[in-house]
């Protein structure tokens, strides 16, 4: 009986082991640099850092918007006039706005002083009244050789980008929070999420600490980058960040507190999240292995938890 009753039980934690894979889908294979998802009207959006690309999932199958070689894109956001600002994370950086169909129709190189976007632009992301902000990375090296990060702001209707915040540890994603009132800002090396106060103007103040990862949850490696890579925040004010070299997508309540953790089989470089429709589903791009050069990987779609 005792036998009968181990095999019975080995049955069913396999069960559940598959149960749990099974909701972990593959939408999309065979990415080199998996990155910048966005679900728009049915589509979803993403790009390819190492291929260079842009391109389009309409659920059955995926086309190719652009190939803009040395871009090395990134982040992906949707503005208030259906365009995409797409962030070239090469050494010198770029903002692209594009077409729902990857057409350039406008680049900045530099902000308002003229300061050239080195070390790349990372992430961005659009607010309620359409101004937007975007993260300069910072100068890439094996080993991080100095804390020169940046946030820039795009006022609603201007025509250059100005630097609203300084010294980060590699700027990485960035959200803000519905009430567009505090904007939140990944360091990647720091391991750690900022938040800063907006003001009416689009500055920023009251910088701050938000969340340790290494606090929340354990780290998987020890690691100089292992770290929160880009996010997005729900409608309820929840962060949904990836954890690069963490293999997971962390959901964070606005207070700081730790509310789930998505374990992700596709891979240990989580890199970002997307809405479905309604949020009921998370659209995860992830690469394979970090440290694999060409950084093979895909998008997996996950069920949200409430």
């Amino acid at each position: 009986m005792k036998a009968t009753r181990k095999v019975v039980l080995a049955a069913f934690a396999l069960l559940c082991a598959a149960s749990v894979r099974a909701t972990e889908v593959t939408v999309v294979r065979n990415v080199r640099g998996p990155e910048g998802p966005l679900y728009v009207d049915g589509n979803l959006y993403y790009v390819g850092w190492v291929s260079n690309t842009l391109s389009r999932w309409n659920g059955h199958e995926s086309t190719v918007l652009n190939h803009i070689p040395g871009c090395n894109q990134n982040g992906l956001a949707l503005t208030k006039q259906h365009t995409f600002l797409l962030a070239c994370t090469a050494e010198r950086g770029a903002i692209l706005e594009v077409d729902m169909n990857g057409k350039i129709l406008r680049r900045w190189d530099a902000d308002d002083k003229g300061r050239k976007f080195i070390g790349g632009i990372n992430d961005l992301m659009v607010t309620a009244n359409g101004g937007a902000y975007a993260t300069v990375f910072g100068t890439y090296k094996a080993v991080p050789a100095g804390v020169t990060g940046k946030i820039l702001y795009l006022a609603p209707g201007a025509r250059q980008w100005v630097q609203v915040a300084t010294d980060l540890d590699y700027a990485n994603g960035i959200g803000i929070s519905p009430d567009q009132k505090t904007l939140y800002v990944d360091e990647t090396v720091g391991d750690c999420i900022l938040k800063f106060t907006v003001n009416p103007d689009g500055t920023l103040s009251h910088r701050a600490n938000f969340a340790l990862l290494y606090v929340l949850v354990p780290n998987k490696v020890n690691a100089w980058w292992i770290g929160p890579d880009s996010m997005k925040v729900g409608r309820h004010g929840n962060l949904y960040v990836a954890q690069w070299m963490g293999g997971k997508v962390l959901k964070i309540s606005p207070g700081g507190k730790l509310l789930h953790v998505f374990d992700i089989a596709a891979g240990d470089g989580t890199t970002n999240v997307a809405f479905g429709p309604g949020e009921k589903d998370l659209y995860v791009t992830v690469v394979k292995d970090p440290n694999d050069p060409l950084a093979r990987g895909s998008i997996v779609r996950i069920p949200n938890v409430r």
